[in-house]
């Protein structure tokens, strides 16, 4: 069972691989800081909002140091379109402030320390490590999960089962392009309701097909 399965995501990611831009972004900027900040801001929300109120915020709160000592009710004003604003601006001030007490200014690279960053768990981590920094990571949000979910009749919408599903049955070379492109899939065409498996690319290996 266990080699189907291997058998069967390299064939998702290989097909997806195939019908995918060679270039998915959907986040702007690729300084590591600001990079971290808008994946923050982009909880419950889209990237389109999050990249229509970030260049303001960059403008005035650049890096670490400025956004750790901002005026709250100012960043409240900016973010105010990404929604849950009042938490959102809490997150990523004390974010910044950690990044600059303790790590210098300089947004750190191992998994556990960013861990310990206000506002970032899992997924923000794995999102700044592998789309800014280049190292190996499943990206899991509700895109990638549906796609794995329905794909493999997984059964699960916990993102740490998720991601230690593709984690041990894909090569860690093939993580961060799966992550991109799973994602894009789920944004594009399998939905959340009126998915369209008329004509999906992945239609004979779905298990709800």
């Amino acid at each position: 069972m266990g080699e189907e399965i291997r058998h069967k995501i390299k064939q998702v990611h290989e097909i997806l691989d195939g019908v995918s831009p060679r270039d998915i972004a959907f986040l702007e900027g690729r300084d590591p800081f600001r990079f971290l900040i808008s994946v923050i801001l982009s909880a419950q929300t889209t990237d389109e909002r999050v990249n229509q109120v970030t260049p303001e915020l960059f403008s005035r709160y650049p890096d670490a140091s400025a956004l750790a000592s901002a005026d709250i009710g100012d960043v409240k004003r900016i973010i105010h379109p990404t929604g849950f604003f009042n938490a959102k601006a809490r997150h990523i001030i004390d974010c910044a402030a950690a990044i600059e007490e303790r790590f210098g200014g300089v947004v750190p690279v191992e998994m556990e320390d960013l861990l310990t960053l206000p506002g970032v768990g899992r997924k923000t981590a794995n999102c700044l490590r592998s789309n800014i920094l280049g190292l190996p990571g499943i990206v899991v949000d509700t895109h990638f999960s549906r796609v794995i979910n329905r794909v493999f009749g997984l059964g699960t919408r916990d993102p740490l089962k998720v991601e230690n599903f593709v984690c041990s049955n894909l090569d860690e070379s093939c993580w961060n392009r799966f992550s991109m492109t799973v994602n894009l899939f789920g944004r594009t065409t399998c939905h959340a309701s009126g998915q369209e498996c008329e004509g999906c690319p992945l239609r004979d290996l779905c298990c709800e097909k």
